[in-house]
C-alpha cells in the first residue's frame, strides 16, 4: 500500500512518517486490497488543546473509506482515526463473505 501524507503549514517529523506507516501497514491484515492511504495532518489555530485533526482515506476497490478524528497529539489521533478504520474493513469484508 501507499502512503501519501500531506502536512499543510509545517513539516512533519520522521519519527511520525514511520509511526503512520507501520500503524496503516496493520490495516492490511483485515483487508488486502488496498490500493493507497492518504494521511492529512492539520493544526487548527484555537485556544482548544485537541487542535490537531487527522484525517486518513484509504482507497479500496468499490468506495473509500475515510476516518477524521482530532487530537492532542497526532499519534493519539492517528490510533484513533486506524482503529475507526479497522472497523469499518471488518465490516466490508463481512458484507462482501454474505454476497459471495
Amino acid at each position: 500500500m501507499k502512503v501519501n501524507i500531506q502536512t499543510p503549514n509545517f513539516v512533519v517529523d520522521e519519527k511520525l512518517v514511520d509511526f503512520i506507516n507501520k500503524r496503516l501497514s496493520k490495516l492490511e491484515i483485515f483487508y488486502d486490497r488496498i490500493i493507497y492511504a492518504d494521511v492529512f495532518l492539520k493544526v487548527q489555530k484555537t485556544s482548544d488543546k485537541e487542535n490537531k485533526l487527522i484525517e486518513i482515506l484509504l482507497s479500496i476497490p468499490g468506495d473509500d473509506v475515510i476516518a477524521k478524528k482530532g487530537a492532542k497529539t497526532f499519534e493519539e489521533g492517528v490510533d484513533e482515526c486506524v482503529n475507526a478504520l479497522e472497523r469499518q474493513l471488518k465490516k466490508r469484508k463481512q458484507k462482501e463473505r454474505a454476497f459471495s
